[in-house]
């Protein structure tokens, strides 16, 4: 695996918004003066991360990034993230979801051709938002683990291990949040049977009869956090 994660965002948010305000720059980008949180941002832009051993990834330049992979390699990443990223989202659009920023890995194989590993295009590595409730300006609703951080952050967790215990409606509610992505995705709905509970979910997709996943199957739906 190579050591960097891949980072692309279209919009300015998270660490990239926290950047902007500081310095104007995301990750050595220049952008436009004058943006908000959560604006759509000219073009998408990839914003490479160390890949932290312990606590969490940091942000890097493109110029540190080519210097930890190699800067053919890293411009390869940098390339076929960008052209991922573009499929990804116009597809998700199509269903009513914004993919304002995501983290993809690369690793190599026995040949040395560059290959995606990983999760990828998931609410853990993503943030998702509903394109009908788009509001630049600020934070967005969300169908991510944006909901689990921001009860971290009005905690005052540090970030340091263990982690917090999650109340029940945190972890319900973002559970039901990627119900919803999944589903506003993959156009089927997430049907529990009757004898499993809420931590044991089915996870085979059914088809609804609108195709939409509506309904009684989003009513129903249920998915681990983690």
């Amino acid at each position: 695996m190579l050591p960097i994660e891949c980072v692309v965002r279209g919009y300015l948010s998270g660490s990239g918004w926290k950047d902007y305000r500081k310095t104007g720059q995301v990750c050595g980008h220049r952008l436009p003066a004058g943006l908000r949180e959560s604006d759509r941002l000219p073009e998408p832009i990839f914003t490479p991360a160390t890949k932290a051993q312990s606590g969490h990834d940091e942000n890097i330049t493109r110029e540190q990034g080519a210097a930890i992979v190699g800067a053919e390699r890293f411009a390869e990443a940098e390339r076929l993230s960008i052209a991922l990223y573009r499929f990804a989202t116009a597809y998700a659009l199509e269903r009513g979801i914004i993919i304002a920023d995501t983290k993809f890995e690369f690793g190599t194989d026995r040949d040395g051709r560059l290959v995606l590993g990983d999760e990828a295009l998931t609410p853990d590595s993503s943030r998702f938002w509903p394109a009908d409730q788009y509001a630049p300006g600020g934070p967005q609703p969300s169908f991510d683990k944006q909901y689990v951080r921001d009860f971290c952050e009005k905690i005052g967790w540090g970030k340091t291990y263990p982690g917090p215990e999650l109340p029940e409606d945190v972890v319900s509610g973002t559970r039901r949040r990627y119900v919803e992505a999944f589903e506003h995705l993959t156009r089927h709905p997430l049907r529990q049977l009757p004898h499993q509970s809420l931590d044991s979910p089915d996870l085979t997709p059914q088809p609804s009869p609108s195709g939409r996943g509506q309904g009684e199957g989003r009513s129903r739906a249920a998915a681990r956090t983690g």
